[in-house]
Order: structure tokens, then sequence, then C-alpha cells
């Protein structure tokens, strides 16, 4: 049965998805690249990306579980790129390069227009304007009987936790203080949104937690 899933995110040990000052130079923001280690070493990302090599082991068995039985993703603007407000124009083409690692179609979240375009390797990225319902039902249609994916960032996450849209969500706990950022859940109450703990399992990387909505 096809399910929502938020899988590999990462957040530090005090809760932050990004870090400040986010750019074209640092993406997710100053420090912020550390929460990433464990998947960045882990073979499966690596490969994903046409790199060779990488950690193998539990870090890199739930970076590959991550990926499994896709048929869409969900993601914010601001994984998408850099550029704010309306599009200058349609030369920023995700950070990816040519062939993106999703291979199926990406639904980006965006209050400003642009057409559909479409990468090497299956994933054609969609903007939506219209809400993230409006993206869900597109990307039900999409994935048919696989998985959803919700994307970063930090903020697309709470707003489908909020509306009670996500299924299941494993959180990868860095062992790294950021202090400011984009915080993943303050201010809302996993409990009172029905959500409990699945799955617990430390690394020397990072602390990864399968949690799951519903008895």
């Amino acid at each position: 049965m096809s399910a929502v899933r938020v899988a590999a995110f990462s957040v530090s040990l005090d809760g932050y998805a990004a870090g400040p000052g986010q750019s074209l130079d640092q993406p997710l923001g100053a420090g912020a690249m550390a929460v990433h280690e464990w998947m960045l070493a882990s073979r499966s990302w690596r490969a994903s990306h046409g790199q060779e090599g990488g950690v193998t082991g539990p870090d890199d068995d739930l970076a590959e579980r991550a990926m499994e039985n896709l048929g869409a993703w969900i993601m914010g603007r601001n994984m998408f790129g850099p550029v704010r407000g309306p599009w200058p124009d349609h030369s920023w083409r995700g950070w990816w390069g040519e062939e993106p690692p999703y291979h199926c179609p990406v639904f980006v979240l965006t209050h400003h227009a642009r057409p559909p375009l479409e990468m090497a390797g299956g994933t054609t990225f969609h903007f939506v304007t219209d809400g993230i319902h409006a993206a869900m039902e597109r990307a039900r249609d999409a994935a048919g009987d696989a998985d959803i994916r919700i994307g970063g960032g930090a903020e697309t996450i709470r707003e489908y936790l909020e509306a009670g849209l996500i299924d299941e969500m494993h959180l990868a706990i860095a062992p790294v203080l950021l202090g400011s950022g984009e915080h993943l859940l303050r201010g809302l109450s996993l409990p009172e949104l029905g959500w409990r703990v699945a799955e617990h399992l430390p690394t020397a990387a990072a602390t990864h937690v399968v949690l799951r909505r519903g008895s």
C-alpha cells in the first residue's frame, strides 16, 4: 500500500534541519553539512550521485531504504534552489546536474508559476502554486501504488505534519549542535498529532529514529 514518507531527514542534536545564513555557497546554512555526513559517506548515496566507494553498514542500509519504492516526491522551493521571488528566467535547473537522483516526478511547492522541467533519468520537476493539498493530489496520481516522499525543507515537512498527511518519518539525528537555523519540530506536539516511535537505531554517525502515525 502506498505511504507518504519523510525518509533519511537529517537534523542536528538541537533539532535544526538547516543552519543560519543559507546561500548559493552554503545551501544548507552555516555548519549544517556536518548534519548530513552520515548520508554523504554512505555507498548508496554516493552511487545515486554517480560516485564510487562509500561506507556500508546500518547508515547505508537506511539511506538505501529511503529511496525504495518511490513514485513521486514533494519538496519546497528552497530545496530546489536558491532563487527567491518571481523566476527571473528558467536557467536554474536544480543542484543536481542534468540527471537528478529522483528518477520520478517531483512536485515543487512555489508561489510563482514555471513550466515543467524534464531532466535526464526520468525526473520531471512540476511547479505547484496552489498549495500542499494540490501537490499531494498530483503526487498520488503520479505515484500510483508506490510511496510519496516529502523532502525538505523543514517548513514543508512541518506543513504536511500539521495537515496529518505523513504516515512515516525517519529522522537521522546527528551529534552536531547548530544553535539556530530552521528548526523541524519547534511548537509541534508529535504525540498530540498521533505519532509514536516505531524503530530506534544508534550508530557512530547518527541516531536513527523511525516514527509512525496511528496505532
